[in-house]
């Protein structure tokens, strides 16, 4: 399996499991599957409500927890600075480990900068080995580069082949930090599955389209968590390692570039419900 290695030195896999929409039944089985099955990162967040099974599946699997690449997000009804302290303490113990190899600022909402300095002092304490941002561009990203200590190592975003990130990427390529694609397939839409090119490649590399997606993810330089509780389909998923796209194929897949983002929510409604969310975390099962 290929790694990225990030600007703090460590090293990241380019792949790993999304938990995002998983039920705690659901989401326990699929990570001791997965880790089972190669992979070695796993992305969960507080909003997920599904932590607590990602520990049991981490503690049923046959991986030893310091070979495993844990991320977790703090939802922004916890920023702010003692609010995000004692939210990386309550992550930690749904997740039943003494730390978290990355943790990420959910949404660019709400007193976010607080919340970035606390995971900073997190990090220094060891709860934590690195620091990323989730859905954050513009002014917001730049607030918090314009105060980071510790750099954030990568920005989780949409990415796909019909979202490409050009900008972003070339924003902050400059602090060596990566992109890590949640809707790596673009929200599954028909047009992407089945875009022409894609479908040829396929076929020319005897595999689904889904996986020469993935792979041209990586070979962009983007980590990829795709989620499922298919094991059929998280094995598929992993099995892409044995093949390379052409140059001429990266420029192709490079020309499909449509600048069309999937979810999209108003800034305003994000704003409100930020405000009125208030999650109990640990009453997830």
């Amino acid at each position: 399996m290929m790694q990225f290695t990030l600007n703090n030195g460590t090293q990241i896999p380019s792949i790993g499991l999304g938990t995002y929409r998983l039920t705690p039944e659901d989401c326990e089985v699929a990570v001791e599957h997965a880790l089972n099955h190669g992979y070695r990162l796993i992305d969960t967040a507080n909003f997920y409500m599904n932590e607590r099974a990602v520990g049991r599946g981490i503690k049923k699997s046959n991986v030893k927890r310091e070979d495993i690449y844990l991320t977790s997000k703090i939802w922004p009804c916890d920023f702010g600075y003692q609010k995000a302290l004692k939210a990386i303490d309550d992550t930690l113990e749904r997740l039943d480990t003494p730390y978290v190899d990355l943790m990420l600022l959910h949404q660019s909402v709400g007193k976010y900068k607080d919340a970035y300095k606390a995971l900073e002092v997190a990090c220094e304490a060891g709860k934590i080995k690195a620091i990323g941002l989730s859905n954050f561009e513009g002014k917001e990203l730049q607030d918090i580069l314009d105060i980071a200590t510790i750099k954030p190592v990568l920005i989780q975003v949409e990415c796909h082949p019909y979202y490409q990130q050009k900008k972003l990427k070339q924003q902050v390529e400059k602090d060596g930090i990566l992109l890590e694609s949640w809707y790596p397939l673009g929200s599954a839409d028909k047009n992407l599955l089945e875009d022409p090119l894609f479908v040829k490649l396929a076929d020319k590399y005897h595999k689904t389209v889904v996986q020469v997606i993935l792979k041209w993810h990586i070979q962009y330089g983007n980590i990829v968590i795709p989620g499922s509780k298919n094991p059929v389909h998280i094995d598929e998923n992993f099995d892409i390692f044995d093949f390379t796209l052409t140059d001429e194929e990266m420029q192709e897949i490079d020309a499909l570039d449509k600048n069309h983002r999937y979810f999209k929510v108003p800034r305003f409604i994000q704003k409100m419900a930020f405000q009125a969310i208030r999650l109990n975390y640990n009453k997830q099962k």
